[in-house]
C-alpha cells in the first residue's frame, strides 16, 4: 500500500506541533515580544489587506469547502467499506496538521501572550463589592446620559439608525481616537465582514468570531443593532492580537466608547453595564436591584428586546455547542472557559480607578 511521502510527513509533525505550543505556551514574555508585538502585526496585516477587500467572507467559503470534502472522504470510507481507511486517515492527519500550524502560526499563539492589564499598565486585582457597585454606578451614569443625549426622553428605546456596513466604516475611528492613549492599540487596513453563517451562529448563541486563517472579523448579521457597535469593536480587539476573551471585551469596550459617535458610545456602556450587574446579582441581589432602578427605562427596553431576540433561537443543541467551546477555550489558556468573557469587570474596575 503506498503513502504519499509529504502526506506523511506532514501527519508526523502534528503531536511535534502540539508539543511546541504547550512548551511556548509557559512563554508568554517571549510570545509577547517576538510574536505579538514582533511578527504577528505583519502577519495580521497582510492577511487583512488580502482579504478586506471582498465583499464576502472568504473564511467562510473556505470553511465550506474543508467541511464539504471532509463529508466527502467519510462517505467515500463508508462506500468502500473502510478498504482505504489508512490512506484516508494519513491524508485526514496531515491535513489537519497545516490547519493546526496555520491556527497557531497566523494567530492562536496570541493566547499565550502577557495579560492586557500588564500591557495597558493597569491594576488589576481581585475586587470588594464596594469597589463593583461604584464602578457600576459609574457606568450607569455615563449609560444613562448618552442615552438621554440620543432619546431625549428616558423611556425611549434606542433605534441605531446605521446599516451594518455603516458601523463597519465607523468602528476604526474609535481605535484611531483610543490609539491616541494607547497606541498598542492602533487598528489599520480593517477586514470586517458578515457571517456566512449568521444563522447558525444566531442557534449556538454567538455574535462573532475572527477566522484564525483569514484574519477576517466575523459578525452575526442578525443580533440586535444596539449590541452591533461594541461586537465589531470586539472582533477587531482579536485581530490586532488580543486573542483572550476578557481582553477583547475590554479592548472593544474601550474602542467603543472612544468613538466620537454616540451610538457607539452607548453600545460600549451597555456591554460594561450588562457584565458588571450580573456580577453584583451574583454577589448581593439587594443592592443589584436597587442600581437597576436608577437605570433609564429605555435602556431596560433594549436588554428586553435582546432577551426576546436569543430566545427565539433557544434549541436543545446550544448547550453542547457551549461545551464544546468552552473546552476550546479552556485548552487556550483561558482556565475558566466560557466565564473568561465575564472576567472583564476586573479590567473595568481597575480602568475606573485609574481615571479617576
Amino acid at each position: 500500500m503506498r503513502y504519499s511521502k509529504k502526506q506523511l510527513i506532514l501527519a508526523l509533525a502534528l503531536p511535534f506541533q502540539v508539543l511546541f505550543v504547550q512548551y511556548l505556551s509557559q512563554k508568554p514574555q517571549w510570545i509577547e515580544h517576538y510574536y505579538s508585538n514582533g511578527i504577528y502585526p505583519f502577519i495580521s496585516r497582510f492577511f487583512r489587506f488580502i482579504f478586506g477587500w471582498l465583499p464576502f467572507s472568504f473564511g467562510d467559503i473556505l470553511g465550506f469547502v474543508l467541511l464539504f470534502l471532509f463529508i466527502k472522504a467519510i462517505y467515500r470510507l463508508f462506500k468502500t467499506r473502510f478498504k482505504n481507511s489508512i490512506p484516508q486517515l494519513l491524508k485526514f492527519t496531515s491535513i489537519l496538521s497545516v490547519i493546526y500550524f496555520c491556527f497557531y502560526a497566523f494567530w492562536a499563539l496570541n493566547y499565550f501572550r502577557e495579560p492586557l492589564a500588564k500591557n495597558l499598565n493597569l491594576q488589576q486585582s481581585s475586587y470588594t463589592t464596594d469597589e463593583l457597585v461604584l464602578t457600576t454606578k459609574k457606568i450607569v451614569n455615563k449609560l444613562n446620559m448618552i442615552h438621554l443625549q440620543i432619546t431625549k426622553n428616558d423611556s425611549v428605546l434606542i433605534e441605531v439608525p446605521y446599516s451594518q456596513k455603516e458601523i463597519y466604516n465607523l468602528a476604526p475611528k474609535g481605535y484611531q481616537n483610543l490609539s491616541k492613549i494607547y497606541p498598542q492599540l492602533i487598528y489599520k487596513t480593517p477586514s470586517i465582514k458578515n457571517s456566512l453563517v449568521s444563522l447558525f451562529q444566531s442557534y449556538n448563541g454567538t455574535s462573532g468570531y475572527i477566522n484564525p486563517i483569514t484574519g477576517e472579523a466575523q459578525l452575526n448579521d442578525m443580533i440586535p443593532k444596539t449590541g452591533y457597535a461594541s461586537t465589531t469593536c470586539h472582533e477587531m480587539a482579536h485581530q490586532i492580537g488580543w486573542a483572550a476573551e476578557n481582553d477583547a471585551n475590554f479592548v472593544g469596550f474601550l474602542a467603543s466608547i472612544a468613538n466620537d459617535d454616540l451610538y457607539f458610545k452607548y453600545s460600549g456602556y451597555r456591554m460594561a453595564y450588562n457584565y458588571c450587574i450580573s456580577q453584583i446579582y451574583k454577589r448581593d441581589k439587594k443592592i443589584a436591584l436597587e442600581i437597576r432602578k436608577t437605570v433609564n427605562k429605555g435602556i431596560y427596553k433594549d436588554y428586553k428586546n435582546s432577551y426576546l431576540h436569543w430566545k427565539k433561537f433557544d434549541n436543545p443543541i446550544e448547550p453542547y455547542f457551549k461545551k464544546g467551546y468552552n473546552s476550546y477555550l479552556k485548552a487556550n489558556n483561558q482556565t475558566k472557559g466560557i466565564k473568561s468573557y465575564s472576567y472583564v469587570v476586573d479590567l473595568l474596575i481597575a480602568y475606573f480607578k485609574q481615571i479617576n
